[in-house]
């Protein structure tokens, strides 16, 4: 074997494992499952079960940002603020994704703007409304968010505290 022939080998070989794996119908429904059960065990506290069974379903479903957000918030509860931060990190971009696919999403729009103010990024979320706005000028939960200072409102919610890594 030639040393060119080995190393577009190895190219071809490093590449093919790059794309996005194709999340299909049966683990869709096994991490809804499990976010089903993470939730009845966030309503009975019991922390470190929700903390497994919603990182279990993130890893089936890497594209569902509210998982991510629960996973986080379940952390925080556990005081794991570096865990909480990647799991934050995740939502993010789990919501960018979304935003990028579906761009008249506005939940997306506005749990990333959720999650930048979580991670003391402001103005951050504020931009991501306005450019957001922008593209989508008649969208009216979007104008109402950002004309009434959604971001501002989000920020001075004493709640968050609790939240923040």
């Amino acid at each position: 074997m030639t040393p060119r022939f080995a190393l577009c080998l190895m190219a071809a070989l490093a590449f093919a494992g790059c794309h996005r794996k194709e999340i299909t119908s049966l683990e869709r429904k096994e991490a809804a499952s499990y976010s089903s059960e993470a939730d009845f065990a966030v309503t009975v506290k019991e922390w470190s079960r929700a903390e497994d069974l919603f990182a279990k379903a993130v890893k089936l479903c890497p594209d569902q940002g509210d998982t991510w957000l629960n996973l986080a918030v379940v952390r925080m509860r556990m005081h794991n603020p570096s865990g909480a931060r990647d799991a934050y990190k995740g939502a993010l971009s789990a919501y960018e994704d979304d935003m990028d696919r579906n761009p008249s999403n506005t939940m997306s729009v506005l749990r990333r703007a959720y999650v930048l103010v979580i991670l003391g990024r402001a103005d951050e979320a504020r931009s991501v409304a306005a450019k957001s706005l922008a593209k989508h000028p008649d969208d009216r939960t979007l104008k109402a968010f950002v004309e009434s200072g959604g971001v501002d409102k989000m920020a001075a919610d004493p709640r968050l505290k609790e939240l923040t890594p």
